[in-house]
Parts: structure tokens; sequence; C-alpha cells
């Protein structure tokens, strides 16, 4: 068997075979010609793996942001006055975060959910593509579900009705949405209404255990944020304890359900919110920016490899295949990693292929310039490619260290914190 000559030259025929691969977008094919009838999709292969019980399954797609798909753009500003000064940092990220697990519960796909701050100003900005119920997304973010359990102070009548308008015979129990391990939605049995029902952890049900059995026969208050959301009264059957999950009833429809049990389930925010800024950002722009970017980018692609062949002949057609690759392997990162394209990720990406030329004008110029000076070929490509690899290892490091001043991975705050630029610099980057 005859040994392979240049192996990294068959790795790099196999890298490129498994990028295609990945890079093949969704093409829908309809062939019905006579009795032929083609109805298929063509596009490239999923992940879809069981490692050691472990299911591991991934659509390779490319992600694309609110400018490019649509969506909601929302700007919440934290009400800081009751935090302590060191804490204020660390009460937004928690906040951050639960909002993030929020929008997650409610399956907005591929949120960016990001945190700013300037001076003593705290603010949260949240971005959902492919949503455009603008109430909705504020219903559901902005509320803090501060979840509270009462019973009727000593004082109290249970058989007044005025109880259930006055907050003031109500008094706070030792149990809160911090005893829940989560909130789900179900029906009643009776009315097939939708219910939520509460999930209580075990020392949670165990308080909760001790306030229904000291208030039988009496009303139970469940508030959110200050307001009764229901006063279920204890049946008698629950003398010696809780028996099951609780639930909340009320005239819930099922999205006021879900979207009640999402708050719950995510948890309280620590901080009020109130929306400063909201923009609805349309598909349709979205869809016409891509398409101008697109057609931008590959009358430059187009141009720059005329150039580099016309110019430098045989090595530019090679450089040319090579930008191809770059291409290709870029692009399957964008959907192994994955990285939400903008399009200022774009616009990065576009610079990085720049970048690429300009690295090759370097390598062929330096070529050129040992061939003048009389050396062979062989050793004009080595000393080419050698003297010309000083300049581009600093110039890539060089825009790896902005790449990451524009990224900002850890938050400073003296930094950017803009979505829009931090996609452009992890496209540069990549």
């Amino acid at each position: 068997m005859k040994k392979l000559k240049n192996p990294l030259l068959w790795l790099i025929v196999l890298l490129v075979i498994v990028c295609i691969g990945i890079d093949l977008p969704t093409i829908p094919i309809k062939i019905h010609v006579g009795k032929i009838n083609v109805d298929t999709t063509l596009k490239g292969p999923d992940l879809d793996l069981t490692i050691f019980g472990t299911s591991i399954q991934r659509e390779f797609n490319i992600k694309q942001g609110l400018d490019l798909q649509g969506g909601t753009h929302l700007v919440f500003e934290a009400d800081m006055s009751s935090i302590a000064p060191d804490k204020q940092k660390t009460a937004l990220e928690a906040a951050r975060n639960i909002i993030e697990k929020r929008v997650n519960l409610f399956g907005v796909s591929e949120p960016n959910i990001q945190t700013s701050q300037a001076g003593n100003s705290y603010r949260i900005i949240v971005e959902l593509p492919g949503l455009q119920e603008i109430s909705s997304a504020i219903d559901l973010i902005g509320q803090t579900a501060q979840l509270q359990f009462m019973e009727l102070t000593p004082e109290a009548d249970p058989a007044d009705q005025t109880i259930y308008y006055n907050p003031e015979v109500w008094q706070n129990v030792d149990v809160s949405g911090a005893d829940l391990k989560g909130a789900q939605v179900v029906f009643s049995q009776q009315t097939g209404k939708p219910q939520v029902q509460l999930l209580f952890t075990d020392e949670g049900r165990a308080k909760f255990s001790e306030v229904v059995k000291r208030n039988v026969g009496k009303p139970v208050g469940i508030f959110l944020d200050g307001l009764p959301l229901s006063m279920p009264r204890v049946d008698p059957d629950l003398a010696q304890g809780l028996t099951g999950d609780p639930v909340i009833t009320g005239q819930f429809d099922v999205t006021e359900a879900k979207n009640l049990s999402i708050q719950l389930d995510a948890g309280a925010l620590p901080v009020n919110l109130k929306l400063v800024q909201q923009e609805n950002v349309g598909a349709t722009l979205g869809r016409e920016s891509v398409r101008k970017s697109l057609v931008a980018g590959i009358i430059g692609l187009i141009l720059v490899m005329f150039f580099m062949w016309a110019y430098y002949g045989k090595k530019g057609f090679l450089a040319d295949i090579a930008l191809f690759i770059y291409g290709l392997i870029t692009l399957a990162l964008y959907k192994l990693i994955p990285v939400t394209l903008t399009l200022a990720g774009m616009a990065g990406f576009i610079l990085a292929i720049g970048m690429a030329v300009d690295a090759n004008i370097l390598i062929f110029e330096r070529i050129k310039e040992e061939l003048r000076w009389g050396k062979p070929l062989s050793v004009a490509l080595e000393l080419g490619f050698g003297r010309a690899w000083d300049s581009i290892r600093d110039a890539n490091i060089n825009t790896l260290i902005v790449a990451f001043i524009l990224f900002n991975p850890f938050d400073w705050g003296f930094l950017n914190t803009s979505g829009p630029v931090r996609g452009f610099a992890l496209t540069l980057a990549l």
C-alpha cells in the first residue's frame, strides 16, 4: 500500500468535507413530474448521541440575533435604594439570572440578557428574538413575583366577608416563595380550569403543614407582590396537615397560569425593576438587512478573489482556495459554538476575511522579494513564510487583544457591555 505523501493535506481535505456537511443549509426539494413526486428537505447532519446514559442532542443551525430575526428589545432600570452598596452588583446579577430562567422556561430561543452599569444606574437589557408580544414579555419579566402566605390575625372574624378586602387583618407566616422548589400548571378535575400547583421543598411542606393545621376552617391568604391571588378555606380533612400539593385557584386563563408558574419556578427578583425602554423590531427589517449585507459581502469577496488571481496568478488562485476553506471552517464554528449572528457580527466576519487576505499578500510579497534577490524558489517559499509570519502573528495578537477588550468577558463596568459590539468582537476573534 502506498503511503500518503502529505498527511496534512489529507487532514485538510477531511476537515473541509466535515465543514461542508455542517454548513449545508436547509434546502426544500419539491419535484412533481408525471408519476415522480419528491417532497423532501436537504439539510446538514444533527447531533443525536447517547454517552453513558446521557443524551446529547444538537441542531447545527445559524442562530440569528434580534436585528436579523426581529423580536422584542426591553431595558429595565433596577431600583437599588434598598440594597447595600457592596451588594448592588450581586443583586443585579441575581436578577439577570432569574430573568434568564423565566425567559428560558417561557420557551424563547436564544435570548440575549445582559447587565449594564453606568454610575448609579443599574440596568438589565433583554433581547428576545422572534417574540413580538411586548406586553407578555413585560409582564413575565418585570414583575417581582414575591410570593407570600398569610393567615388571619387572632382578632379577625373568619365569617366576616370584609376580610378579603382588608389587608390589616392578615399577618405573615413563616412560609414564602423561597420554600418552593417549583410550580406547574394543572387543570381542575371539576371545572377544567387552569390552576397553579405549588411544589414545596421538604422543609417548606413541613412549615406549610403547620400553617394548615392551625387554620382549619379558616382562609389562608396567598399573595403575589402584596396583591391577593387566592384565599382558600382550609378543609377539615387537612387537620393532620398537607396530603398533597396545594394549588392556587383563580380567574386564570392558560397563559396567565403559565406565566405565574414560570415566575414562581424561577424565583422572586431581589430588586424592583422599572421599564425604561421598549422596542419592537420587525423581522422584515432583519431580512432586508441580511439580504443587503450578504450581497455586499459576496460582491466584495468576489472582487478580492479576482484581484488575488489576476495579480498573483497561480499563487493567488491557491490563496482564493484557502480563503474559501477559511470561510467554511468559520461558518462551521458559528454553528458548533453556537454564535448568535447579528449585523455587527457579520461585519466582524467580513473584516476577518480581509485580514486573512492581508496575511496572504504579506507572504506573497515576501516571496517575491526573496526571488528578486536571486534565491531559489524552494528557499524563497520557506523564507517568505518565515519572515512574513512575525508580522502576521503580531497583527493577529493585537486583533485578539482588541477583541477581548470589546467582548469584555468579565463584565468590567468601565468597558463595553453592548450585545452588538460583543457579537462583532466574537466573530472577529474567530
